[in-house]
Order: structure tokens, then sequence, then C-alpha cells
């Protein structure tokens, strides 16, 4: 039996076999790997943020709302909270990196402030809900923005978190839009007039058992 030879694929004129030698092959693929323009331009994601939460002056929970399973148990939420405030409280940045995540954070008397979201996040837009979230809560606690007239009003800080962020998706960044709908959201009874405790009991039960998990 004659033997078969084996003869080369025929390719178009001028371009090389395989789209290249091996090296310049890898070279290409290096290149477009490096590429920052892949990384400029991935696919948007409306969920911008994964966390909101508020500590006191020891680190200590005092609001937290997570908004995916990056930390799915509580414990692993306040481990993440505490290793956050250990890096923050004693910076005067207002930016902070910490396990792949991006932290924007302010500070008030007794309080600090956290928006948290991925690496790839515009830091802008976590830079809006923070400012949106403190510009709010200044202008419901009258500007006075302290651990006891936040937890005096707790019921009322958690409806300006979900006015401003749903499931991780920024809502509102206008603080004044956001004192509205919360307002309303308490039959149209503004907050300074009566206490959002009175008006949100069952609201204040169903907070109280989130945080006992």
């Amino acid at each position: 039996m004659q033997r078969a030879e084996a003869r080369p694929r025929q390719h178009p004129e001028g371009a090389a076999p395989g789209g290249g030698s091996g090296g310049e092959r890898a070279a290409a693929a290096a290149a477009g790997a490096m590429d920052p323009t892949r990384l400029l331009f991935q696919e948007p994601s409306l969920y911008t943020v994964k966390a909101i939460f508020i500590l006191d002056n020891d680190g200590q929970r005092l609001l937290a709302k997570y908004y995916d399973d990056t930390f799915p148990s509580t414990k692993e939420q306040k481990t993440f909270e505490r290793s956050v405030f250990n890096k923050t409280h004693k910076t005067d940045s207002e930016i902070a990196f910490l396990e792949g995540l991006t932290i924007v954070y302010k500070s008030s008397i007794d309080l600090f402030f956290y928006v948290v979201g991925s690496s790839q996040e515009n830091e802008l837009m976590l830079v809006a809900v923070l400012t949106c979230l403190f510009d709010s809560l200044n202008h419901m606690l009258r500007k006075n923005v302290e651990k006891r007239s936040l937890l005096d009003n707790l019921d009322g800080v958690f409806l300006v978190v979900d006015e401003i962020v749903d499931g991780g998706v920024i809502l509102e960044s206008d603080p004044q839009q956001v004192i509205q709908k919360v307002n309303f959201r308490v039959d149209d009874s503004p907050l300074s007039e009566q206490s959002v405790a009175q008006v949100l009991q069952s609201a204040k039960e169903q907070i109280k058992w989130s945080l006992l998990k």
C-alpha cells in the first residue's frame, strides 16, 4: 500500500499559517489580555452597591444592608465590618480598598458611614450614594447626625437607605427627593413632627429580628 504524503494546508495569499507563528499568537493573546480598553469597556452592571453599613465609634454595627452573597452570614459580615473599621477609623482618607472591594466612607461625631462596591466600580458612583445618604440623614435628623439621634430614628434611617439603593441598584442620588419619598411613605407626616418609630412599629420589629440573626 502506497503511503500518503502529508501536505501542508493552503492559506490565502499574504496570510501566515495559523494566523502567525506560535510566538506571534502568544504575544497577541497577551496583548489582548492586558489591553486596558477591555477593562474600561466591560459590560456595565446596574448592581453597583454591594453593601451599606453604619458603625459607631467603637466599630459596632448600628445598621447594615448587604445586596449580594459576598458575605453570606452575619458573622462574616461583622468580621468584614471590623476589618474595614480598623483600616479606616484613624485615617483622613475617604476611600479604601480591602478584600478586592472598593469602600468609600465618611465620619460624623461618633458615626462612620460606609458604601461598598466591587474593585472595578466607579468610585464617583459610590461617593454619590454616600453623599446622598449622609445629606438625607442630616436633613431628617435636623443636622444632628450622631449615634443617639440615629438610633431614635432607626426606622426612618432604613427607609432612607431603601430609597437610595434597592437590591444593589442605585435608585436616587438627590437627598431632597429621598426625603420627599420617605415622607410620602409615612402618610405625608413630616418626620420632624411625628416619630417614625410610632408610625412604623411593624418595621421596627422586623429590623430588630434582622439584626439578631
